[in-house]
Formats: C-alpha cells, structure tokens, sequence
C-alpha cells in the first residue's frame, strides 16, 4: 500500500509545472502558447528570461529530489520505494494531471532524482551537459549526452541494480522526449542558444 501511495504522490508532486506557474506569476502567460510550447527551462529562458528559468530549474529539480525522499520516507529507507517515487515525478513533469498532461521532457526533474539518488554520477551528468553546450551552444544535445552519461557512470561506478536500472530507463525516456530535437539536430535545425539579458 506505501508503495502505491509513493508512487502517487510523486506524481502529484512532479505534475505541479514550475515553467508554467512561474510564467503565468511573472508574465500573465502560459509558456505552452509560446516559442516551443515546451513548459521546461529552455523554452522559458528563451521566452521569458534568465531569472524565471532559474526559478524554473530549481523548481522542477527540486520535484525529483523531494519525491525520492517521500519513497525513502513511506518505505523505510527503501531504495525501490525512493526509485519508484522519483520515476513517478518525472512521468508527472512530462504528463502533468494539473496542467492536461502536457508538460516538460524530464531532464530538470531526472536532474534532483539523480541528484538525491546518486550525486557522483549527477556531477558527471552536470559536468557532460555544461560542456557539451559551451561548446555547440545546443541545449537539448547536453540534455541527452548528460543522460546518456547516466547510465554509464552507473555501471562504472558499480552502483546498486536497481539504481543502474533506473538510470538506463530515465535516460531512455528522456531521450525520447527529446526525440524531435534530435531529428532537428540530425537535419542542422536545432535552434542554438542564444545570450540571455
């Protein structure tokens, strides 16, 4: 029955979408009708600025890190109870119940699951996704090598099953929803990005 209840409320929790409620604060608008439609931090740093998407991020990480926790807390220091509330959060922050299931691609609120689970591997991830956009200026490509370099540092670093599970299921799914970007990259259309005020 905790499991159950682990696993709804870090859907709950992962479907409040800090891109649209932080936009709608900030500029009476709802990010979805605006450049990509995507409510992540991408799409509001482009639209909006840099201060909503910092907001933004932290937010949205901060869903993932909390929803592990609720696992750890209803299963007793369970590392399955934890797994289960983190991956519910990212399926909330990409098919929100509050916001019509229309919500982000999981990378910002993967980032606190990981960050809470294993932050060895997440400063590897960090450090693979800030590289990758000071140097092709292409944010979706960092958000997908940085979750490619998840699983990998996983294995290397031996980390429990179950958790090397996860990373190779949360890095597929949020290469999934990244799946147009990568046809755009493919086809030279990614859109760069560009400096901020």
């Amino acid at each position: 029955m905790n499991l159950v209840l682990t696993i709804m409320l870090g859907y709950l929790v992962g479907s409040a979408s800090f891109g649209i409620i932080v936009t709608k604060l900030v500029k009476g608008v709802d990010i979805r009708d605006y450049g990509s439609g995507n409510t992540g931090v991408t799409n509001v740093l482009r639209t909006v600025g840099k201060g909503p998407a910092a907001l933004v991020l932290v937010g949205d990480a901060l869903k993932g890190l909390a929803s592990v926790y609720i696992g750890f807390c209803l299963g007793d220091n369970s590392l399955s109870y934890a797994i289960a509330g983190g991956l519910a959060a990212i399926a909330g922050h990409t098919y929100p119940l509050y916001h019509g299931f229309k919500g982000g691609k999981g990378a910002a609120t993967g980032f606190g699951v990981i960050l809470a689970l294993i932050p060895d591997v997440t400063l590897i991830a960090v450090t693979v996704f800030v590289l990758t956009i000071l140097l092709t200026r292409y944010v979706s490509l960092g958000s997908i090598l940085g979750s490619v370099s998840v699983p990998i540092s996983a294995v290397l670093f031996r980390k429990p099953l179950p958790v090397v599970v996860f990373c190779f299921v949360a890095a597929g799914f949020v290469i999934y929803r990244h799946r147009s970007n990568i046809i755009r990259l493919y086809r030279g259309k990614e859109n760069k990005l560009e400096h901020q005020k």
